[in-house]
């Protein structure tokens, strides 16, 4: 039996001891994101949303992955209207133009592609697909989120002696 002076427990059994650790797909979920966030980590986030996503087969955690994608979509709808940071513009600037390394071959502009991106989000959410059409709805917004983030991620600046300019050979007045 155990006193008021010790560490031993009367009832061992009772206690849990087993240490509780949560997944990764918990850890992403409780992740905050909000209109604090640049452009880049936002980007990030919806990247690893989708990439938790095309990995999940668990339905509760799909439908939670997804309505999380959802938010942060409409986190970068924002994102893309605000002017970038210093330390963004920096990050999308090189020395040396080489302009057909830094277009994709996709014309759609940003927004639309985020647009894209949403509908599909909210057609997973709505579970009215067979799990075949799921799987190719997941497939595709998975491709539409990587190269959403690879073309807004992808240099658009050079640095040149008259200070920036884009790298289609376009005057930068002023930076968005």
């Amino acid at each position: 039996m155990a006193n008021t002076n010790t560490t031993t427990t009367a009832r061992p059994e009772i206690l849990c001891t087993q240490p509780v650790i949560e997944s990764a797909i918990t850890t992403l979920l409780k992740t905050p994101l909000g209109a604090t966030h640049d452009l880049f980590q936002v980007l990030d986030a919806c990247q690893h949303y989708v990439d938790a996503l095309i990995e999940n087969d668990d339905n509760i955690e799909r439908m939670a992955l997804c309505g999380r994608l959802l938010a942060a979509l409409e986190v970068l709808k924002v994102a893309l209207k605000t002017p970038l940071p210093a330390h963004l513009i920096e990050r999308l600037t090189v020395d040396v133009a080489e302009p057909d390394n830094y277009r994709g071959p996709f014309s759609t502009d940003s927004e639309s592609l985020r647009e894209y991106c949403s509908a599909l989000t909210i057609l997973l959410l709505q579970r009215q697909q067979s799990p075949e059409q799921e799987e190719q709805i997941t497939g595709l917004l998975f491709e539409l989120i990587n190269l959403l983030v690879e073309d807004l991620k992808t240099p658009r600046f050079v640095r040149t002696d008259g200070g920036l300019a884009m790298i289609s050979g376009e005057a930068v007045p002023g930076i968005h």
